[in-house]
C-alpha cells in the first residue's frame, strides 16, 4: 500500500478545515486536506456572524470572501404576531467586526477551500477516510480516492473537521447523545420575489428570525441572499411534525406565520424541501494524542442563533495556536488550551439556545423597555462573540439571562 507523510492532515474542506488550513499554510507548515465530497455541494447554516470575519482575515482569505459578492448583513430582526425587534451587530458591547455576510454554503464552503489551495494546501476531493491509527508516534489514516485506490497518509497531527461527518467520533465510539431535545428541520431555498411585494418590510441585511404566534417554541429562519435567493426553514420538537411531505407542512406552516405568509406570497417554490432530525449531537472529548476535533465534528448546538460556523472557526483558531506550538516542540496542554476556551463560547451560545426555546431569552429580545446597554451586551451574543468575558452575558450566562428576564416581568 502506498505511504505518504504531511505536517499535519486535516479531514474535511469545509471551513473548519479549510480556515485551520489556511492558519497553518501562513505559518510555513505543509497540510493536507482529505474531502470525502465535491465542492461545491448543498449545505445549509448560511447566516454568518461578524465574529467569523476576523478568523477569515486571520488565514488570510478575506479578499476572496469579499469579492465573492455575497449578501451583506449587519444584524438579525425578530417577529411574533406584532412584536417585532431587530439587533445592529454593528451596535453592541464587544470590540471587533460588526457586519459580515449571508451566503449559500456551497459557493461559500468553496471560496475557502479553494483559498486553502491557493495558499499551498494539498486538498483532495472524494477522498475518503476509512481509518485512522494512533497506535505509532504519529497518526496514520487509511484513504479510498476517487479511482478506488487506498493508501496511508501519515501525519505529525491530525485535525478531523469532517462535520456532521463525524468521522473520528464515529470511528473511536466517541459519539454522546446531546443534551438538548431532539428537534426538528424542515428547509429549502427559494425564489423570494420580496422586492415585488409591498405587503411587508423586510431588510435584506438582516437574517429575519420569525415564531408563530401560537407556538413560541417552534421558528422560522429566512436568509435572504444577494441574488433575489433565500434560505428559509422552520425549527421544532421531532413530534411537532407529521409524515407528510416536507414541502406541504413547511408551506402550511408559513401560511399560518402572518408576517412570513405577506413576505413570501410571490415567492417560487423551486428547490426540493429537505428535512434533518436530531441533529444536535455531542462528543467524549474534543482532543486526543496528536489529534483533534474541530467545528461541528465536536458539538452541535442548534441553528438558532447561526452559531455553527462561528464555533468551528473558534475552534480552528484554537486548536492552530496550540498545534504550531506543539510542532516547535513546546509542550502544550490541550485541555487549557483548546478544550476550555472552545467551551466558554459553547456554553454561552447553550445558554442563549436554552433560554430561546423556554421562552426567557423571547422575553427579553421582544420586551419594549430593555435598556441600551443590555442590547448591546446581548447584540454581541448574537453577532459571536460568545467568548468575551467582559460582556456578563458571556461570565454568567444563564443567571444573566434570569435575573434581565425577571426584571423584564416586573417592568
Amino acid at each position: 500500500m502506498r505511504q505518504e507523510r504531511s505536517d499535519v492532515v486535516i479531514i474535511g474542506a469545509g471551513p473548519a478545515g479549510a480556515v485551520a488550513a489556511g492558519l497553518l499554510r501562513r505559518a510555513g507548515r505543509a497540510v493536507t486536506i482529505l474531502e470525502k465530497e465535491t465542492f461545491p455541494r448543498f449545505i445549509i447554516g448560511e447566516s454568518l456572524l461578524p465574529q467569523c470575519m476576523e478568523y477569515i482575515e486571520a488565514a488570510g482569505m478575506l479578499r476572496d470572501v469579499v469579492e465573492a459578492g455575497f449578501q451583506f448583513k449587519n444584524g438579525a430582526a425578530f417577529a411574533c404576531g406584532d412584536n417585532r425587534a431587530h439587533f445592529d451587530f454593528r451596535k453592541k458591547f464587544s470590540e471587533g467586526w460588526g457586519t459580515t455576510y449571508q451566503v449559500q454554503r456551497g459557493p461559500f464552503d468553496k471560496v475557502l477551500a479553494d483559498a486553502a489551495s491557493r495558499m499551498g494546501a494539498d486538498l483532495r476531493y472524494c477522498h475518503e477516510v476509512t481509518a485512522v491509527e494512533f497506535e505509532g508516534e504519529k497518526p496514520v489514516v487509511t484513504v479510498r480516492s476517487a479511482d478506488g485506490e487506498t493508501y496511508q497518509l501519515e501525519g505529525r497531527f491530525l485535525l478531523d473537521a469532517s462535520g456532521y461527518g463525524r468521522v473520528l467520533p464515529r470511528l473511536l465510539d466517541w459519539e454522546l447523545p446531546s443534551m438538548l431535545p431532539v428537534r426538528q428541520a424542515i428547509f429549502t431555498h427559494i425564489e423570494d420575489r420580496i422586492a415585488q411585494n409591498p405587503a411587508g418590510a423586510f431588510d435584506r441585511d438582516k437574517i429575519l428570525i420569525s415564531v408563530p404566534p401560537d407556538e413560541t417554541d417552534v421558528w422560522f429562519w429566512l436568509i435572504p441572499f444577494s441574488n433575489g435567493r433565500s434560505s428559509l426553514g422552520v425549527v421544532g420538537r421531532r413530534e411537532q411534525f407529521d409524515s407528510r411531505d416536507n414541502k406541504e407542512q413547511l408551506l402550511e406552516r408559513v401560511a399560518r406565520t402572518p408576517n412570513l405568509a405577506k413576505l413570501l406570497k410571490n415567492a417560487v417554490w423551486d428547490t426540493p424541501v429537505r428535512s434533518i432530525v436530531g441533529y444536535s449531537a455531542n462528543v467524549k472529548a474534543l482532543y486526543g494524542r496528536n489529534f483533534a476535533l474541530l467545528g461541528n465534528t465536536t458539538e452541535f448546538l442548534d441553528p438558532v442563533f447561526s452559531s455553527g460556523v462561528t464555533i468551528a472557526f473558534k475552534s480552528s483558531d484554537l486548536a492552530v495556536k496550540a498545534l504550531l506550538k506543539q510542532l516547535d516542540g513546546e509542550k502544550v496542554d490541550w485541555d487549557e488550551e483548546y478544550a476550555k476556551p472552545l467551551m466558554v463560547g459553547v456554553e454561552t451560545f447553550r445558554a442563549f439556545v436554552t433560554s430561546w426555546y423556554d421562552r426567557r431569552l423571547q422575553d427579553i429580545i421582544f420586551h419594549p423597555g430593555k435598556s441600551e446597554e443590555i442590547e448591546q451586551m446581548i447584540s454581541s451574543i448574537l453577532a459571536g462573540y460568545a467568548w468575551d468575558e467582559k460582556n456578563p452575558f458571556v461570565a454568567k450566562p444563564s443567571r444573566r439571562l434570569a435575573s434581565v428576564q425577571a426584571a423584564c416581568e416586573m417592568v
